[in-house]
C-alpha cells in the first residue's frame, strides 16, 4: 500500500493588518511633514495660496479614491493598478502600467533615504553619505523582511510624534497670528484667495503638492495581507481625507503667519519656519519630527513597492519571476523584492533629490488615469451597469471627472518629468516585447490571493464570481 505524499501549501503573505494599521501606513507614505519642507517653493509657484492648491489636488485624488476603493473590492489583489489594467484592458497593458508606475514608487524608498543623508550630512559633514545611506537603508530594510505587523507598528509609532508636533505648531501659529503677526488673524481669506489668484498658477502648484498625496493608492498594495479585505477601500478614503485635511490646515496656518516667502529657503523650508514660531527648542523637536517622518514614508513605501514587485514577479516565468516572488516561510514577507527595494536605495548616496524629484509624479498620474478607466470599463462596458441615473453617475460621470482631472495635472507636470517619465516608460515597452516575443506570446496572469469579496450587491457579487470562473478556465 502507497500513499501520496502531501502537497506542499504555497507560502502566502499573512493577513494581519487591521483598518487603522492600513490608514497609519497610508499616512506615513504620504508624509504629512511634507507640506512644511515644500512650503516656500509651492507658495511662489501657487501665488501665495498654499492651502488652495493642496485643495485642488485633494478634490482630483477624491475622485481617483474612489474608483481605487471599488475596483479593489473587485480584484483583491497586491499588485493595484497594474493587477486592474492587466484584468480589464489587457495584461499588456497592466505591465505598462506597472512599469510605469515603479518609478515613482521605486524611487520614494531612494528620496527619503536621500533626504535622511542630507539632514546627517548637514550636522557631521565629515563623515560620508554612504555611511549614513547604508546604516538608514539595511535597517528599513530589516524591519520590513521582519514583518509586516513590526512594520506596522514602528510606522504608526513615527506618524504619532510627527502628528502631535503638526498640531503643536498650528498652535504656536494661531497665537501668533492673534499677536499680530503675517495677516494678523487666524481668519483671514487671504491664504485661500486674493486678487492676484490665477488658475494656472494654483493648477501648476497643484501638480507638484500632488506628490504629498501618493500613497493612499499604495494602500491597494496591503490587500492581501489586511486582516479583512472590505476594509481597504474604505482605508484609502479615511487616508486620503485625513491626509488631506492636514496638508490644508498646516498650509492655511503657515501661510497666515507667512503671506510671503521672501527670505525663506525654497526647498528645505522646515526649520526656518520651526524657529519663527517655536524658538530653537521647538526647532530641534520639528526637525526630529521630520527625520520620523522621513523613517515613516520609507517603511511604508519600501513595503508597498516590495509588494508590487512581488505580484508583477509572481504573474511572470522564469528564474528571474520566481526569485521576485520568492516568500519568506517564516516571516511571510516577499523577502527577494524587499532586499531588492534595498538595493534600489542605496543610490540615494549619489543621487540628486531635483532629478529625482522631477520624475516621481509621471507615473503616478498615469496610473491614476488607467484606474479611473478601469472603473469605466468593468462597470459600464463590461457589466453595462449604465440603467440608471445613480449607475451613470457611479460608472461613468466620476471616474471622467477623476480622468479629466488627472490628465490635466499630468499635462502640467515639468518638461523634465515629461522627458525621463516617456523614456522609462519606452524602456517599459522594449522589455515588454522581449517578453512577449513581439506580442506572439501572452502575458501570464495569476492572481493567487485574488477571490471575490463581497460587494453588498448580490446581482454583482453574481457577476463577479462568473467573470472568476471565466479567467480561471482561461488560464
Amino acid at each position: 500500500m502507497t500513499t501520496s505524499a502531501p502537497t506542499a501549501q504555497p507560502v502566502r503573505l499573512r493577513r494581519s493588518l487591521g483598518l487603522w494599521a492600513i490608514v497609519a501606513l497610508g499616512l506615513g507614505y504620504m508624509t504629512p511633514m511634507t507640506v512644511f519642507d515644500t512650503f516656500g517653493y509651492v507658495s511662489d509657484e501657487s501665488g501665495g495660496v498654499v492651502p488652495l492648491a493642496y485643495l485642488f489636488a485633494l478634490v482630483v485624488m477624491l475622485f481617483t479614491a474612489i474608483s481605487y476603493g471599488r475596483m479593489t473590492r473587485v480584484y483583491p489583489s497586491a499588485g493595484s493598478a497594474y493587477t486592474y489594467a492587466s484584468e480589464t484592458i489587457h495584461p499588456n497593458v497592466g505591465f505598462l502600467v506597472g512599469w510605469t508606475a515603479l518609478l515613482d514608487y521605486l524611487l520614494l524608498p531612494l528620496v527619503n533615504a536621500l533626504l535622511l543623508r542630507q539632514y546627517f550630512e548637514a550636522f557631521f559633514p565629515d563623515i560620508s553619505g554612504w555611511v549614513w545611506v547604508s546604516a538608514y537603508v539595511a535597517l528599513i530594510t530589516l524591519l520590513n523582511l521582519w514583518s509586516i505587523t513590526s512594520t506596522s507598528r514602528v510606522n504608526a509609532t513615527l506618524l504619532v510624534f510627527q502628528v502631535v508636533l503638526i498640531l503643536v505648531f498650528i498652535g504656536l501659529a494661531w497665537g501668533a497670528l492673534n499677536a499680530g503677526a503675517g495677516n494678523g488673524t487666524p481668519f483671514s481669506i487671504e491664504p485661500l484667495y486674493h486678487a492676484n489668484t490665477q488658475i494656472a498658477t494654483v493648477i501648476s502648484a497643484a501638480t507638484i503638492v500632488c506628490f504629498s498625496f501618493i500613497g493612499f493608492d499604495a494602500i491597494t498594495m496591503y490587500t492581501e495581507e489586511a486582516k479583512d479585505a472590505n476594509t481597504v477601500p474604505k482605508a484609502i478614503v479615511l487616508s486620503l481625507v485625513i491626509g488631506g485635511g492636514l496638508f490644508f490646515v498646516a498650509g492655511w496656518f503657515t501661510q497666515s503667519l507667512f503671506p510671503s516667502v521672501e527670505g525663506l529657503t525654497e526647498g528645505t523650508a522646515l526649520p526656518e519656519l520651526a524657529y519663527s514660531v517655536g524658538g530653537m527648542l521647538f526647532q530641534i523637536l520639528f526637525v526630529a519630527a521630520a527625520v520620523a517622518a522621513v523613517a515613516a514614508s520609507s517603511l511604508a513605501s519600501h513595503a508597498s513597492v516590495s509588494r508590487m514587485i512581488y505580484v508583477m514577479g509572481r504573474n511572470g516565468s522564469g528564474p528571474i519571476s520566481r526569485s521576485l516572488s520568492y516568500v519568506h516561510p517564516r516571516f511571510q514577507t516577499p523577502a527577494v523584492a524587499i532586499v531588492l527595494v534595498g538595493v534600489v536605495s542605496l543610490f540615494a548616496a549619489v543621487a540628486d533629490l531635483d532629478f529625482v524629484f522631477s520624475l516621481i509624479n509621471f507615473g503616478a498620474l498615469i496610473a491614476f488615469t488607467v484606474v479611473n478607466i478601469t472603473v469605466i470599463l468593468h462597470f459600464a462596458v463590461r457589466r453595462r451597469e449604465v440603467k440608471t441615473a445613480a449607475q451613470i453617475v457611479r460608472n461613468i460621470v466620476l471616474p471622467v471627472i477623476g480622468v479629466v482631472l488627472t490628465v490635466v495635472l499630468w499635462l502640467n507636470i515639468s518638461p523634465d518629468a515629461m522627458i525621463y517619465g516617456l523614456l522609462w516608460l519606452s524602456i517599459g515597452l522594449i522589455i515588454l516585447l522581449a517578453l512577449t516575443r513581439l506580442f506572439r506570446r501572452p502575458m501570464r496572469l495569476s492572481l493567487e490571493e485574488d477571490q471575490v469579496i463581497s460587494t453588498g450587491d448580490e446581482g454583482e457579487d453574481a457577476l463577479l464570481a462568473e467573470d472568476r470562473r471565466r479567467l480561471d478556465a482561461a488560464e
